[in-house]
């Protein structure tokens, strides 16, 4: 009894707080999911795959739907931060895959999280406040776009999800308009029906042009990834986990192939692609010349904002879970004893994304979001593979259980997504993908070396199943 009144003050300081029940996930899902991947980059997969810009998005989340059960029975046995990098060390007991597959998740929020940061400053800012930017001044809007997320991060997850609440209701609004606009303008005659079956094979065949925008449409379907990693802040993971995915998973999937069809009917592929990051604003054009457009441009600047929000967070909490797990220093578990936030990995991953921002330069949106699908599209091969490694590992509570045949699917789509030649990714992809890996790599020997300087190069803490019990 001693021993139990002596520990909870200590646990309660390490601790994050439990903040979010199945409202907030849910909002949390369709809130990630519904940023900068449908925004800013329905232009870009129009500029791939052609007139048929809906069935990418319906085939990715096809993927993504069966990625989610294998995260669902691993939330449901671990709910814990970390994610696919805890999944991974349980199942395969390899500091170096973890660590490898932790930087990659942490990577592929950081990109999103710069991919929203410049479609804030190259298209939607400028658009909302009708000003011309240059290359040097979008990217220090994003820079500064990124400082002030950091803040909103340390301020508290409280108040952070519960302004994604507003934010998602915000930028569902705007992709309402979009729907309605297509409603309205086919109703009064407008629209090319024939377009929605027409795929790009100008210099390609049909199927890399399908499977080219499908890898790059996933993009814009991970926000399941992001939830896992807030799993900690959750109330009773396990119970309300896969209500609040799947349904968000679902509903951010009929907006998507609804907004889909409705570009491609009222804007040619052609000028969608032009119009890069500013897609949607482009259909509202054509569709409702008498729309205030003003109001589709600051709900744009909103939604950006969001998508950017949930990923730093994701990205935070990574970093912390993961010194939790001993892969990374102890230093970025460390708590704000007032704030309770983890305000060094919220520092540190700050600052990677504004170097990424200066580094990746004025094309940010396109390059950043073709590396994140890439990033993710590896990592979710190896978490659909390590559900089917952990069913041997047992746990003492109830937790859900996916249909075997949904991570051996999954593992094999993700996989096909990912291999050159085969997905239609371009080699600028491939290389920020390898460049990343490589620091990741020189990132462990540096870790290594500490550990091994302080005898602890071996030290990956094993939990106890008992005590992932809530």
């Amino acid at each position: 009894m001693v021993t139990e009144n002596t520990a909870a003050p200590e646990e309660q300081q390490s601790s994050l707080k439990r903040v979010m029940g199945s409202k907030l996930l849910y909002f949390f899902v369709i809130g990630d999911i519904l940023g900068t991947g449908i925004y800013a980059l329905t232009g870009t997969v129009a500029g791939r795959v052609g007139g048929a810009l809906w069935l990418p998005f319906l085939l990715a989340f096809v993927v993504a739907f069966l990625t989610a059960f294998a995260y669902l029975e691993l939330v449901g046995k671990y709910p814990k931060a970390a994610g696919a990098a805890l999944y991974t060390n349980r199942a395969f007991k390899k500091p170096f895959v973890t660590f490898l597959v932790a930087f990659a998740v942490m990577c592929s929020g950081i990109t999103s999280a710069s991919a929203a940061a410049m479609a804030f400053g190259g298209t939607y800012l400028p658009a909302a406040f009708d000003f011309e930017v240059t290359d040097t001044t979008k990217i220090l809007v994003a820079v500064a776009f990124i400082v002030l997320l950091a803040i909103v991060n340390f301020v508290g997850v409280a108040h952070s999800v519960k302004a994604n609440v507003v934010l998602t209701i915000i930028e569902l609004s705007g992709l309402a308009i979009i729907i309605c606009v297509g409603l309205f303008a086919v109703g009064g005659g407008d629209g090319e029906p024939g377009r929605l079956l027409e795929v790009n094979t100008a210099d390609q065949s049909w199927l890399l042009a399908i499977t080219a925008a499908t890898s790059l449409a996933f993009f814009a379907m991970v926000g399941f990834e992001d939830s896992v990693n807030m799993a900690e802040e959750c109330q009773d993971p396990p119970r309300i986990f896969p209500k609040a995915l799947l349904g968000g998973l679902a509903t951010a999937a009929v907006i998507y192939v609804l907004v889909a069809v409705t570009s491609s009917l009222l804007v040619a592929a052609s000028d969608l692609a032009a119009a890069e990051s500013g897609a949607l604003l482009k259909v509202i054009d054509v569709g409702a010349p008498g729309f205030p457009r003003w109001i589709f441009e600051w709900i744009g600047v909103f939604a950006v904002i969001n998508s950017a929000l949930i990923n730093m967070l994701m990205a935070s909490r990574l970093l912390y879970g993961m010194a939790n797990e001993r892969i990374l220093p102890r230093v970025f578990g460390t708590v704000h004893p007032f704030r309770r936030t983890p305000w060094v990995s919220i520092l540190v991953t700050s600052g990677i994304a504004v170097l990424l921002l200066i580094f990746a330069g004025t094309d940010g949106v396109s390059a950043l979001g073709g590396t994140t699908a890439l990033l993710l599209l590896c990592v979710f091969t190896v978490v659909n593979i390590a559900v089917l490694v952990l069913r041997k590992e047992k746990v003492e509570h109830n937790h859900f259980r996916a249909p075997t045949w949904a991570p051996v699917v999954g593992a094999v789509l993700c996989l096909y997504l990912v291999l050159p030649g085969l997905s239609g990714k371009t080699a600028r992809d491939y290389y920020i993908g390898v460049g990343l890996i490589v620091l990741g790599i020189v990132l462990w020997g540096i870790n290594w070396l500490v550990l091994r300087s302080r005898g602890e190069q071996d030290a990956v803490k094993e939990f106890d199943p008992q005590s992932l019990k809530h």
